[in-house]
């Protein structure tokens, strides 16, 4: 099988690539373990001062792979280490992002998306709650703006996005809106990102270590509930769920 992840340098610079197209780039065990090694493999590498997350296709990742979804432990220690890399994570986004995917979004230190991009929790209308993926999405988010997301189920733009504090910025062009982000990482010094990140991400990694594995938990009894099968079921048979009024 082709890898669902590539990894490109350039100076100073990391580019990792989620290219499952078969699923969206969900969050499968083969997608979170490759991500985890390229991540592992981009940290250990003096020459890399920045590390970019992107995606080929129009969605950046959509969330869960309900056919085949990785262990909840598994992602969380994905976004503890994404929170924990001593370089910047940049999130390069186009395309659309859905439940899981947002935290993967979220725990990146900076984040950026062009107009093309949508967002939406959708975890409640599968019988799910967005529960790992809170740890680092609630330090960072607007909480009434968290709060009506999270529920609901709403898609919503880029410009919405960064409102709430999810994106740090929207473009036209996103790479043009990046170049500045990345010249200015380029010039860092790696001491002064590793420090100034611990600085930046603290409140993510506090929440990783005081809440992760009771959320992990919850979202794995959530997973086996018979509403969540009913609400899996359903989005596979396109279908509204029993629950739907």
């Amino acid at each position: 099988m082709p890898p669902v992840v590539h990894a490109a340098k350039a100076p100073g610079i990391t580019t990792l690539t989620l290219d499952s197209p078969a699923n969206r780039n969900a969050l499968s065990a083969d997608l979170v373990a490759t991500l985890r090694a390229a991540l592992a493999d981009a940290g250990a590498d003096p020459q890399v001062r920045a590390v970019v997350l992107t995606h080929t296709g129009t969605t950046f990742c959509a969330g869960a792979d309900l056919k085949s979804p990785c262990d909840p432990a598994d992602f969380l220690a994905l976004l503890r280490e994404i929170a924990e890399l001593p370089k910047p994570v940049v999130a390069r986004v186009t395309g659309h992002v859905r439940a899981g995917g947002l935290g993967l979004l979220g725990v990146c230190d900076i984040a950026a998306a062009g107009p093309q991009s949508t967002y939406a929790f959708t975890e409640t209308h599968l019988g799910l709650a967005p529960a790992v993926i809170s740890v680092p999405l609630l330090p960072r988010l607007d909480p009434r703006a968290a709060a009506r997301y999270f529920l609901t189920a709403e898609a919503f733009d880029a410009a919405e996005a960064t409102r709430i504090g999810l994106l740090t910025l929207h473009a036209d062009d996103v790479d043009e809106g990046l170049e500045p982000v990345l010249a200015g990482l380029r010039k860092a010094s790696p001491q002064g990102l590793a420090a100034t990140k611990s600085l930046t991400a603290a409140a993510v990694r506090e929440a990783v270590a005081q809440d992760g594995a009771r959320m992990t938990e919850l979202s794995a009894g959530l997973f086996a509930s018979d509403e969540a099968r009913e609400g899996i079921t359903a989005r596979f048979e396109r279908r509204n769920p029993s629950w739907a009024m």
